[in-house]
């Protein structure tokens, strides 16, 4: 599994009860009940995972594997606060299942809509950017979490005052480390001013983020701070599948009840297999019974699928 190499750094850190160690495709996290979101998401990225295959979701849903469940759509409804990822959805998009999986309530977060579109957004692009030019790092995420913190919805969810970022370029002959702790708020500075040290990260979370590294460099890592041993610029990252930049996802639902992940051009915003579940008032610009599709295939036959589209044309080749 992609993301064992940070989980064992944590798994003996924490046995309390009310927590929990999720394992899922591309990211770790530990589960608070007390809090109802994670205490860290943990995960690699490498350069290659930038590059966007696949737009996002937006599937937001409880997170199946909590056993004790997570935070839920009416945690967030009329709060104020965006549902605000950890791993963020851009760092999932090589994959359509991992990028689905991101959306996952244990990965959200309650976070003030400037923080969340502002300064947090520009320090994930300015760590996408990392991973490009120092082809794989690893990064912890969450929120600070103390007592007596606000609360929103019916299963109050706690409403963090900072959120953490520690990121560790572990290569041979580089071998950095950088944290960030920023407040919950609008923030109009350099996200350069937020940088710390890991052994600050540790000290506000508690947590021991890279134990599993040999004492002297983990010591030495931790305990320094240099910011200018980083690239400061933003790395525009190319998307090899355009044809996705212009496709939804279909708003039909699988026989599970959960929202179909098939991309699709279709205006009405189902996708071929779902086209059964367009509103009637849509349809009437479809064809009253079918008609055999005016399409070739590859070896040059005319298509045998029935289509309802006006342009006579099935899903496969072009059907409105």
């Amino acid at each position: 599994m992609k993301n064992l190499i940070l989980f064992i750094l944590f798994i003996a850190q924490f046995t309390a009860n009310g927590q929990q160690v999720v394992l899922h495709t591309a990211y770790s996290l530990l589960y608070s009940e007390e809090h109802e979101q994670a205490m860290w998401v943990a995960y690699t990225l490498t350069k290659e995972e930038t590059i966007a295959q696949f737009s996002r979701s937006d599937n937001f849903r409880p997170d199946p594997m909590i056993e004790s469940k997570s935070a839920d759509d009416l945690d967030y409804k009329g709060s104020g606060f965006d549902r605000g990822h950890l791993a963020p959805a851009a760092d999932m998009a090589w994959s359509a299942d991992v990028m689905s999986e991101s959306f996952f309530y244990s990965n959200m977060s309650p976070q003030n809509p400037s923080f969340n579109r502002g300064i947090w957004k520009k320090l994930e692009e300015q760590i996408r950017s990392w991973a490009v030019v120092y082809d794989s790092i690893q990064i912890v995420t969450g929120p600070v979490l103390t007592a007596d913190l606000s609360q929103i919805g019916p299963n109050k969810v706690s409403i963090p005052k900072y959120y953490y970022k520690a990121i560790l370029d572990n290569r041979e002959g580089r071998q950095q480390a950088i944290g960030f702790v920023m407040a919950n708020e609008k923030i109009i500075w350099p996200i350069r001013n937020y940088a710390v040290s890991i052994d600050s990260v540790e000290k506000i979370t508690g947590i021991d983020f890279f134990e599993g590294l040999e004492g002297e460099l983990e010591q030495k890592l931790e305990s320094e701070i240099c910011t200018d041993c980083w690239d400061w610029s933003i790395t525009k990252i190319s998307n090899p599948n355009p044809s996705h930049s212009n496709s939804t996802q279909c708003q039909g639902k699988t026989q599970n009840g959960e929202r179909c992940l098939i991309r699709t051009k279709n205006e009405s915003g189902f996708c071929h297999v779902h086209q059964n579940e367009v509103p009637a008032k849509e349809q009437v610009s479809k064809r009253s019974t079918t008609v055999r599709c005016i399409g070739s295939t590859k070896a040059g036959n005319q298509c045998k699928h029935m289509t309802y589209s006006p342009n006579s044309r099935c899903f496969q080749h072009g059907g409105d």
